[in-house]
């Protein structure tokens, strides 16, 4: 048991707590479909938001000490994502295809080990092309879930990561509903259907819905008056029965508070309500600067949400705002921008946000 102990806390010790991302979906009544993810990070990862046209190229690579040779894969549907800018290549962290299907990689230090390709795979790809492959071929979740035990996905040292390695989880949802979670652990491919709706960092996604069960007895509901002897005691105001809701901003607890709040929040009717509704719960994730701080190297670090994403799988639209305009949120027809067929970029600290809109008018007599 004490050996057992130790090593828990030797690998929990690995993680980085300047990482931090919360990844939601929800179904509106008319079946529409919104997934939603913040981007928490420490450093500046020069957050960049891309095209990539049907028709792109992705190098399909091994290890190089294994000699195996470079596969270029052109690409079947346009995409629309988010790169970090100080990893060379344009690896994509967040995206959303033509036909519907969208991506969040989340970060998993101290869990994450790809898998060991050898010099008989005839079909690999490394984590940084990851995402541009799965978008760039796949339609659906059920497509990609069949492909994903043919091709093994493998990092190493040699590959440029900025300053953190790329240990990631990825969460795939599609304008069917349909959803699941992608992990590599020792080695092996691990793949989860999405039944949170929900995923974020540290631990696995199958320890995060074991750790749900501690939180059976939160409810929307809350007790309004309990009789105490000859007293009747009422609740000072709404809102008793999320007591004991956790309000940190661990991976655990960040992901307890986004299932509780996407599972009892009352369904939307259509996609519009359905984005107003994922901008609140993921206001309930959201980091400032100064609130989750750790120490890297001797020196203070605050994590905080660099930029937040909401997809509209079902009418291929893309809401994103960052750090210095969270209440203000860009909206983006993607259909006009997989139909003019070639790569752009641009910073997303760089997009043109709206100024806040003067209301004086309105009382102005």
């Amino acid at each position: 048991m004490l050996r057992y102990g130790i090593a828990v806390v030797t690998v929990m010790a690995t993680i980085n707590a300047g990482l931090a991302c919360t990844a939601v979906d929800i179904v509106a009544a008319d079946k529409s479909v919104i997934a939603g993810r913040t981007m928490e990070w420490a450093f500046d990862m020069k957050w960049t938001l891309i095209s990539q046209p049907k028709g792109t190229e992705v190098a399909m690579t091994a290890p190089a000490e294994l000699g195996l040779p470079t596969v270029n894969v052109a690409t079947k549907y346009a995409i629309v994502g988010v790169s970090p800018g100080v990893v060379p290549g344009g690896a994509l962290l967040e995206g959303q295809n033509s036909e519907g299907l969208g991506m969040s990689g989340n970060f998993l230090p101290g869990f994450t080990e790809y898998q060991t390709v050898t010099k008989d795979d005839k079909n690999y790809v490394s984590v940084l092309g990851f995402g541009t492959w799965a978008l760039g071929t796949y339609a659906t979740v059920a497509e990609l879930r069949a492909a994903l035990p043919g091709i093994k996905v493998w990092w190493n040292s040699s590959l440029p990561s900025g300053p953190t390695p790329p240990m990631l989880h990825f969460i795939f949802t599609d304008r069917s509903g349909d959803g699941m979670v992608v992990e590599y652990v020792g080695g092996v491919l691990q793949i989860s259907d999405n039944v949170a709706s929900v995923l974020t960092n540290a631990p696995t996604y199958d320890w995060h819905l074991l750790n749900l069960r501690n939180y059976l007895n939160l409810s929307s509901m809350g007790v309004s008056a309990r009789q105490v002897g000859d007293v009747n005691v009422t609740a000072l105001g709404q809102g008793g029965g999320t007591t004991g809701l956790p309000g940190d901003f661990t991976p655990p607890s960040r992901f307890v508070r986004a299932a509780f709040m996407r599972h009892w929040i009352t369904q939307p009717k259509d996609a519009d309500e359905a984005i107003q509704a994922m901008d609140h719960i993921l206001n309930t994730v959201d980091i400032p600067i100064g609130i989750a701080q750790s120490k890297e190297n001797g020196e203070v670090v605050s994590d905080y949400t660099q930029f937040v994403a909401i997809k509209d799988l079902t009418h291929n639209r893309l809401l994103i705002t960052d750090y210095a305009h969270r209440t203000t949120f860009l909206s983006m027809d993607l259909d006009t921008i997989f139909a003019q067929d070639k790569p752009s970029s641009v910073l997303i600290s760089d997009l043109p946000y709206p100024a806040g809109v003067d209301g004086t008018a309105a009382l102005k007599n």
